[in-house]
Formats: C-alpha cells, structure tokens, sequence
C-alpha cells in the first residue's frame, strides 16, 4: 500500500481548515485516511498550524510520499523529508 501525506478539507463555506493525514493514495482527497497527523488553518494569523511531529517522522521513515501543499507546511514547521518523497503534482498520478 502506497502512503502519502496530505491535506484533507473541512470546515464550512469560505472558512477552510485542513487536516493533515497519512492516507492510502488510491482513496478520495476527503475519503479514508489512515491517521491524523495535525491540522492547518490558512485564514488564523501567526503560528497557523500544529503537527504531531513524531508521527510524521515515523511515516516518512516507512516510506510516505508527501503532497506538494503538506511539504511547504512540514518546511514552515521544520520536518525535512527525503526530496524524492515531495510527490510531483498530477504528472505523477
């Protein structure tokens, strides 16, 4: 099974959270996910976003691949993953 890590949308009409989830990369962008991972909130000022950093870390260590949207937010947070594992947009799929 193939992992990566995402974004998954919630909240309502024009006030967007996300959560950050490890998922199986066949399913739906707001479909079954595997774990949560931590949450981000683009319209909150400051420090928008938390993450459970050890768990991101053990997933990019069994090999998940991470979104190009979920890896700036790894960046802002300090997580460094291995560069082959940024997933490369839709060219990939």
């Amino acid at each position: 099974m193939a992992v990566v890590i995402r974004m998954r949308r919630m909240g309502r009409k024009n006030r967007p959270f996300f959560r950050i989830v490890a998922a199986d990369k066949r399913s739906p962008r707001d479909g079954r996910f595997l774990e949560n991972l931590g949450t981000y909130r683009p319209l909150d000022e400051g420090e928008n976003y938390s993450l459970e950093k050890e768990r991101i870390r053990y997933w990019l260590g069994v090999g998940a691949q991470v979104s190009i949207a979920a890896a700036a937010i790894l960046r802002k947070a300090g997580i460094e993953g291995d560069k082959k594992a940024v997933r490369a947009g839709k060219a990939e799929r």
